[in-house]
């Protein structure tokens, strides 16, 4: 029996006899192994409930579907995508790029930028990981955003824009680069939004 088989029979069994945050954790455990196999279109809530030995309703109840369990699984952050992009949405178009940085930075800096180097860590050293958050952070966040406020080329822009907050993310966390790495929220915002929203709604051709 190989590693991979093994560890998703022991995830089969912890999920079958437990209950409350031994399925919790039985259900993370086997949505980063399917989200990695098969991406995140390719993983649907019921290959990841039988993976772990649970009922498919649990995804629900623990993680509000699936999106919420990608956000806690493999983006390991406690906000669920699609009240991310409704806050990201709530407000005025020309404001969006000041949303998006003040939203992202409350949720790294809540965590001292520790999940975001964590999930650089995995993005470097596995490929599958990096595609799977391509796929989510372009197609299913950042597009979903430019949709909702009517910008031309969105694939073009969302890519443009992962850009710039992988980058704050990278200079903030990871190389820790100063002054940036200890500057506050609002500066951030000043600083990184305006060039963020002509990503978003400005002319790139």
């Amino acid at each position: 029996m190989d590693d991979v088989e093994e560890s998703t029979q022991q995830t089969r069994r912890r999920g079958r006899r437990a209950g409350g945050e031994d399925t919790k954790a039985a259900l993370l455990a086997a949505a980063r192994e399917t989200f990695i196999e098969r991406g995140y279109e390719g993983a649907t809530v019921r290959s990841i409930a039988s993976r772990a030995g649970v009922d498919a309703a649990m995804v629900n109840h623990w993680f509000g579907g699936k999106e919420g369990l990608f956000a806690k699984a493999v983006l390991q952050v406690p906000v669920d995508p699609n009240t991310l992009v409704e806050r990201l949405l709530d407000g005025p178009r020309e404001q969006v790029g000041e949303r998006i940085v003040r939203n992202f930075l409350a949720i790294w800096d809540a965590t001292g930028g520790g999940h975001f180097a964590a999930l650089m860590r995995s993005v470097t050293s596995h490929e599958r990981v990096a595609s799977v958050l391509r796929e989510f952070f372009v197609q299913h966040l950042l597009h979903r955003v430019l949709t909702g406020i009517g910008a031309d080329q969105p694939e073009l822009r969302a890519t443009l824009a992962a850009t710039q907050i992988f980058g704050m993310g990278m200079v903030r966390y990871v190389v820790r680069f100063e002054p940036l790495a200890g500057t506050d929220v609002e500066t951030m915002v000043k600083a990184v939004a305006p060039n963020l929203q002509r990503y978003l709604t400005g002319k790139i051709d």
